[in-house]
């Protein structure tokens, strides 16, 4: 049974490189805000509102924690059993969504608006992650798990191949980034905007990749292995202000919960958790607060960096 650490620093908290004690609070400590999911995943945060929105994805389900009460309940159910999770860049809520194999956008009176569905006039797969650039377009993942069986989704055939795509802001263009990554998961620009990280979870064993944003916002090239290949997995990732790579991180004994990585890919810090960690976002009221989605549960924990803003 997992317990708060009773002392500062928390143990759970460790520093791999001395590039990593700045981003550290030695008062804080890592706290649980919720528990009883089945997998979650897709955390994003709501500052309007002072509320966390996350994703209960077998449960079919959306739910909420209230900053301001310590309330956790219903978003949204159905959900279209709902994977990742942000928002675009006047406040409106993005999902990936398994069962609708789409992606789509809350308007402010609630309404559900489908932002994309098809390539070419086939179905995606079952769009997992996603972020909005600050030019407006919507960058999404779009991997096969969700039509593998009966579980986060509907068992279905594929219809098109893995893919990392591009939707115009303005136009509404769904364009193909790229075909060449093996079932893309979890993805982030740096602060810049001129690096696009994806995790490549076809990869074995599961990778973060770096990729140059051309000067258009519109294309990537490159493609260099920028951290894994060693113990655990990642999963979702975020970026704070100085760069470094926030990332869900586990599936194998002693490396669950996040792992820190330097820009220049060097592992600088580790927070350990009792449980996988999905994905992961900052928010509070100066996005200095890590939520981290993590299997049956939600943690969270204050850090001495701020998150890049979403809007």
């Amino acid at each position: 049974m997992w317990q708060p650490s009773e002392r500062y620093p928390d143990p759970a908290i460790e520093i791999l490189d001395e590039r990593f004690r700045p981003c550290v609070l030695g008062n804080a400590a890592v706290e649980r805000l919720a528990t009883g999911m089945r997998w979650a995943e897709g955390p994003v945060w709501l500052g309007d509102g002072r509320q966390l929105v996350w994703s209960d994805i077998p449960n079919n389900r959306m739910m909420k924690w209230d900053e301001q009460t310590g309330t956790v309940s219903v978003f949204r159910q159905p959900s279209m059993f709902a994977n990742g999770n942000t928002r675009d860049r006047v406040g409106r809520l993005i999902t990936c969504e398994h069962g609708g194999r789409r992606v789509t956008r809350t308007e402010y009176d609630g309404r559900v608006t489908v932002l994309a569905d098809r390539h070419d006039g086939r179905r995606l797969n079952s769009p997992n992650d996603v972020v909005v650039k600050s030019d407006g377009s919507i960058w999404f993942s779009d991997p096969p798990f969700g039509i593998l069986g009966h579980y986060e989704g509907g068992k279905a055939d594929a219809e098109l191949p893995t893919g990392l795509y591009r939707l115009d802001g303005d136009t509404g263009e769904l364009a193909v980034v790229s075909d060449a990554i093996t079932r893309p998961n979890g993805l982030c620009f740096s602060p810049d905007e001129t690096r696009l990280y994806v995790v490549e979870s076809g990869w074995s064993p599961e990778r973060i990749v770096a990729f140059d944003v051309a000067p258009d916002g519109r294309r990537i090239s490159g493609g260099k292995v920028f951290a894994g290949s060693g113990a655990g997995n990642p999963d979702g990732i975020r970026c704070d202000v100085d760069g470094n790579l926030w990332a869900g991180w586990g599936g194998t004994p002693g490396t669950n919960g996040v792992m820190v990585f330097s820009p220049d890919g060097s592992p600088i810090g580790r927070i350990s958790l009792p449980e996988r960690c999905a994905n992961l976002c900052f928010g509070g009221v100066a996005l200095n607060r890590l939520f981290m989605a993590a299997s049956q549960s939600i943690y969270s924990l204050y850090v001495n960096i701020e998150g890049v803003a979403l809007v």
